[in-house]
């Protein structure tokens, strides 16, 4: 399995593993962005923070998620959430990622995502894959906008995703 070295996915930001340590930081974070939560219906809580920390996609091991930080000195600036080998082994999955509210609309956001996908492809990762809240506007744009196209829609409890990749 291809390995992911988490401090050489950003080179602006500092980055590191976010444990159950962080639950509460992750929390205060995640509580500022009203937004992407009022569409991927479901009701933030510390609960929903520990249970995001260690949930895997059916065949994956824990060791395989990188529940990350990225910082500016002390300040945190965005949380994600990677899967290493899903939905096949030369695949990322992106299960999550928030920008600080305040910095949000100003490019922070792509420079990140760019730094990731130029790692991952220097790594040998051949696409990255994530899912999309179809009615969150914000959401579908950032995606866009970064080279993400939409392969289909999959029904989920909660409502539609637009499953969404991009080859690296």
């Amino acid at each position: 399995m291809k390995k992911i070295d988490i401090k050489k996915i950003s080179k602006r930001y500092s980055v590191r593993k976010l444990n159950l340590n962080d639950v509460q930081m992750i929390y205060t974070f995640c509580k500022k962005n009203t937004q992407y939560y009022k569409y991927c219906g479901k009701e933030l809580s510390i609960e929903l923070i520990e249970k995001d920390l260690e949930i895997t996609p059916p065949g994956i091991s824990l060791e395989q998620k990188y529940y990350v930080g990225f910082w500016d000195n002390d300040k945190i600036v965005a949380v994600m959430d990677l899967v290493n080998g899903y939905p096949t082994y030369d695949y990322v999955y992106i299960g999550f990622f928030m920008m600080e509210c305040e910095l949000q609309g100003n490019g922070i956001g792509s420079k990140i995502v760019s730094e990731l996908l130029e790692y991952l492809s220097e790594q040998g990762f051949q696409k990255c894959q994530l899912g999309i809240d179809k009615n969150n506007p914000q959401s579908n744009h950032f995606w866009r906008k970064n080279g993400f196209e939409v392969i289909k829609e999959v029904e989920i409890e909660e409502g539609i995703i637009l499953a969404a990749e991009k080859q690296l």
